[in-house]
C-alpha cells in the first residue's frame, strides 16, 4: 500500500508513460515515507473520445486515485497530492491544470495485505 492509478489520455509515449510510473513511485516515497516495497502504480488509457473535460472532447487530462491505508496526517496528504501532480504534469508534459489527485484513505480491517489478512489483523 499505497495504490496508484493514473487515468490518461491515450497518446503519451511509452517514454512518457515508464516515467509516470518511475516518477509517481518516487513521489510516494519522498513525501509520505513509503516504502518502495509496498507501492503498485498502474495506468490506464482512454481515446479522445472517451474522455469529456469542460465540454470538450479529448482534452489533455489525468486523474491519479490513491489508495492509502488510513491514519496519515492531513499534511502528509497534502505534500502526496503536490509530489505526484508535479511527478504527473512533467512526466506527461502537461499542464499541473490539467491533473486531478485524490487521496482516498482504506479503514485498515477494509484492506487485504500480504497473507490475506486485514492491515487491521497485520498490526499496521
Amino acid at each position: 500500500m499505497p495504490f496508484i492509478h493514473a487515468q490518461i489520455l491515450s497518446g503519451h509515449s511509452t517514454e512518457q508513460k515508464q516515467a509516470l510510473l518511475k516518477n509517481a513511485t518516487t513521489a510516494v516515497q519522498e513525501s509520505i515515507g513509503a516504502s518502495v516495497a509496498s507501492i503498485r502504480v498502474t495506468i490506464q488509457e482512454f481515446q479522445p473520445f472517451e474522455v469529456m473535460i469542460s465540454g470538450q472532447e479529448g482534452q489533455a487530462f489525468a486523474t491519479v486515485h490513491v489508495h492509502l491505508i488510513e491514519g496519515r496526517t492531513e499534511a502528509l496528504k497534502a505534500a502526496l497530492i503536490a509530489a505526484l501532480s508535479k511527478a504527473t504534469s512533467d512526466s506527461l508534459g502537461i499542464s499541473l491544470d490539467d491533473v486531478r489527485v485524490m487521496a482516498i484513505d482504506i479503514p485498515k480491517e477494509n484492506m487485504g495485505v500480504a497473507g490475506g489478512i486485514s492491515a487491521k489483523a497485520a498490526g499496521r
